[in-house]
């Protein structure tokens, strides 16, 4: 949700840092994305090629990236803010208002 400025086409970056994670995980055949993906045991090389994308990534929403993962879910929230806030009616103006003496059926 949410998509920074409405972009369609996919920077060069993200796509090559995608890939570096496809890459990555390749090179455990054997291995699980359960295995791939323990936190403690995540290999390396799939850890920074994460880290990259996830950088990548941040720079969509803003230029300097996020100094922390709050930081970054707070953005998120403000926009989603931003977006749900056209759709929200004020019942007082959606209720015609009728004339004084007039009875509702």
């Amino acid at each position: 949700w949410g998509p920074p400025s409405q972009r369609i086409r996919y920077p060069r970056k993200r796509v090559n840092s995608t890939q570096a994670i496809l890459d990555a995980r390749d090179r455990f055949p054997d291995s699980s994305l359960d295995v791939l993906y323990d936190r403690d045991a995540m290999p390396p090389a799939l850890r920074r090629a994460h880290q990259a994308l996830d950088r990548a990534v941040d720079r969509l929403y803003r230029r300097s990236g996020f100094a922390s993962e709050r930081d970054r879910v707070e953005h998120l929230f403000a926009l989603y803010e931003q977006l749900r806030a056209p759709l929200r009616i004020d019942r007082k103006q959606t209720r015609k208002q009728r004339p004084a003496g007039e009875r509702s059926r």
